[in-house]
């Protein structure tokens, strides 16, 4: 069983930042996709950033240049550092983990942004 814990959301005003954590805990033996989505209200989830298990990381268009992610390996944990933030960023925010063939999802942290 792989638990996904989730950090770091929270109430920002536009312009802000903030970093986000999930840490990884269980069986995890293999190579590994970590990211996250994000779901806004009345909206679909969404990839934000993802971290693939050859290396590459994948963006969306609408945070890319203002969003880095990256990992720690050892701690098998993965971060998103949020800059420039922008009311439209505003969503629950889910840890996301392909490990042996199967899906986990955190259980979802608010980032509000508003003035």
């Amino acid at each position: 069983q792989v638990q996904l814990v989730e950090s770091g959301g929270g109430l920002v005003q536009p312009g802000g930042s903030l970093r986000l954590s999930c840490a990884a805990s269980g069986s995890i033996f293999s190579r590994k996709d970590m990211g996250w989505y994000r779901q806004a209200p009345g909206k679909q989830r969404e990839l934000v950033a993802m971290f693939r298990s050859d290396g590459v990381s994948d963006y969306a268009d609408s945070v890319r240049g203002r969003f880095t992610i990256s990992r720690d390996n050892a701690k098998n944990t993965v971060y998103l550092q949020m800059n420039s933030l922008k009311p439209e960023d505003t969503a629950v925010y889910y840890c996301k983990a392909i490990i042996s063939g199967f899906t986990y999802w955190g259980q979802g942290t608010q980032v509000t942004v508003s003035s």
